[in-house]
């Protein structure tokens, strides 16, 4: 596991948005995964993705490096922010674009 841990350390490093969804941005493969890439794209920052349906070592690993059972999972600068329901609510209190804006991550 800590090899697994290591390659989802350097993804989450090395990006500055990373989701790991099930599927892709075009193709989500569950609704939680779909609401992700909507928020993710409506607010119009670059991001990267991880499918987890494609790699079972990071699709159980991700879940122990978090801490948190479910799939997608979103990373902003290296710190776990949550799932696609503590995303939908951080977006419309306002505090996930805060915590972008924060970040200095620009949008287009």
């Amino acid at each position: 596991m800590s090899d697994t841990n290591a390659r989802i350390g350097e993804i989450v490093g090395s990006n500055d948005v990373v989701l790991f969804m099930k599927g892709t941005p075009l193709f989500p493969q569950c609704g939680f995964s779909s609401r992700a890439i909507a928020i993710l794209d409506h607010l119009g920052v670059p991001y990267e993705t991880v499918d987890v349906l494609q790699d079972q070592e990071i699709r159980q690993g991700i879940k122990s490096y978090s801490d948190w059972p479910t799939i997608p999972q979103l990373y902003i600068k290296g710190e776990f922010v949550g799932g696609s329901d503590i995303m939908m609510e951080m977006f419309e209190a306002g505090e996930l674009q805060q915590v972008i804006a924060d970040a200095n991550i620009a949008g287009s």
